[in-house]
């Protein structure tokens, strides 16, 4: 089980993964509100109107998000097992940097193979 964080925004929110994705935003209501009032959810989405199988749920209080946690995480919604665990921002940032790193050396890299004349 993850431990809860000890800022109070991350310990409200929760990251919902292995979500099948024809769900919807008034499905996770109904199942997360069951534990405490929610201010949001935030369902990450394709762009084809199917989910990327992960969602936010950001509860008014810390104890209602980890009491959501304690009977939800492995939960069996929708034919699939979601995982359900705090937000964690610094892997996110994390995560950013380095393919912020990555993209410039590989804009570093065309820029050596063009002064060396072996472009593609």
């Amino acid at each position: 089980m993850s431990q809860a964080p000890r800022d109070p925004l991350t310990a409200r929110t929760l990251f919902v993964k292995n979500l099948n994705w024809s769900i919807s935003g008034a499905d996770l209501y109904d199942l997360f509100g069951k534990y405490g009032p929610i201010r949001q959810v935030r369902i990450g989405n394709n762009g084809e109107l199917k989910t990327k199988g992960t969602a936010y749920v950001v509860y008014e209080s810390p104890d209602d998000a980890k009491e959501a946690i304690n009977h939800l995480n492995g939960f069996h919604l929708m034919e699939r097992y979601i995982v359900v665990l705090y937000h964690q921002p610094s892997k996110q940032q994390a995560s950013a940097v380095a393919k912020a790193e990555i993209r410039a050396r590989e804009a570093e890299l065309v820029a050596e193979k063009r002064r060396l004349g072996m472009e593609d």
